[in-house]
């Protein structure tokens, strides 16, 4: 029995705005008409116009209308969804990052709670969030052609000092190499064979950028140029060798875990999604959907697929993992063929006695 049974443990609840009382019962106000969650932040009633009601459903039969703030009617997961979402949109379309108690207080959450909801709803603090945001503009302004300063600036970045700091490591090199198509910035990297086929392994001062797989080694090297033609590409020592295989081993035996030191620049969303496929056991398939759901968005399917796709790191973060809903193998960057070949390396090595 909840705690939260009695008319005394009921009005202490009320009073103290208790958000553990929330879904136990609802309040009504006589004096308004409208009932509302214990934690409702309207202020108080008086307590001789309380009454108590078991559910939103009894109150309204009682004739009382839902409270428009608190709105008590609908579940908490899809308010704090909206809440969530909301907030997600403040954050992207400030010049700067907002004061967290300014966007907690906007979805009527305490600082506390909302912080704690924002980061179950998304895998991310809002300071992380903010922060992955931030470095999509910078990225995109550069690719515009901006300079450094207006990135700077665009991005809402208060300080260069900050945003060297933080544009430096989303980026993997310097921020004006960036611009410069990667001019100044050293890439190690290296060809080999698979028996997948060609890999190309990049790696940046960070860790490992790029895993590609391909048909021929020589394409692979072309489009790897094309995304950086001004950086010094340069073969790796005996260390970046050995980062090397075992990148090919994890290739080979995609069921063992690989300690890898990943250089992961993407969206919010994008790294969200990526480190979701970074859970999912060897020998397990999800499907869009379901992962959708796992980071809190659910009805996101498409969007789980696009971060999929824009996935850099094959079989490091194991994109080949996730199926369509009727367990039908959709596309693949590295070719269906080749996720079909993983999936199957994986499920033997799980079926092994």
């Amino acid at each position: 029995m909840s705690i939260f049974h009695t008319e005394a443990t009921r009005r202490e609840a009320v009073a103290a705005r208790d958000r553990a009382a929330d879904g136990a019962f609802v309040y009504a106000v006589t004096t308004t008409g409208v009932y509302c969650r214990p934690s409702c932040p309207a202020r108080r009633a008086k307590p001789e116009h309380l009454r108590f009601f078991a559910d939103p459903a009894a109150a309204a039969r009682a004739g009382f209308r839902p409270c428009r703030r608190c709105r008590p009617d609908e579940p908490t997961a899809s308010r704090h969804a909206a809440a969530i979402e909301a907030a997600c949109r403040l954050i992207e379309a400030a010049e700067t990052p907002p004061d967290l108690g300014a966007i907690a207080a906007r979805a009527g959450l305490s600082r506390f709670h909302f912080h704690r909801v924002f980061k179950a709803a998304t895998g991310l603090t809002p300071k992380a969030y903010a922060a992955g945001w931030r470095a999509k503009r910078v990225r995109a302004a550069l690719a515009a052609g901006a300079s450094v300063t207006e990135a700077i600036y665009d991005a809402g970045f208060g300080t260069s000092s900050r945003f060297y700091a933080e544009a430096s490591r989303r980026l993997g090199m310097a921020p004006r190499a960036w611009r410069g198509g990667g001019a100044g910035a050293r890439l190690r990297f290296a060809l080999c064979a698979t028996s997948l086929g060609a890999i190309l392994v990049a790696a940046s001062e960070q860790g490992i950028a790029a895993i590609e797989l391909g048909d021929e080694r020589e394409a692979l090297l072309a489009d790897f140029q094309a995304r950086f033609p001004e950086a010094e590409l340069i073969g790796g020592d005996a260390d970046f060798a050995r980062l090397v295989a075992r990148v090919v081993a994890l290739v080979e035996h995609p069921e063992r875990a690989a300690d890898l030191p990943l250089d992961i620049r993407g969206t919010a969303f994008q790294e969200r999604v990526w480190r979701a496929l970074q859970a999912i056991p060897p020998g397990m398939t999800v499907s869009y959907a379901a992962l959708a759901e796992r980071i809190g968005a659910k009805g996101a399917a498409r969007a789980v697929a696009g971060a999929c796709a824009a996935n850099p790191l094959a079989v490091a973060i194991p994109c080949h993992r996730v199926v369509r809903s009727d367990g039908a193998l959709s596309g693949y960057a590295w070719g269906v063929g080749r996720k079909r070949a993983l999936l199957a390396r994986e499920a033997a090595a799980k079926n092994k006695p």
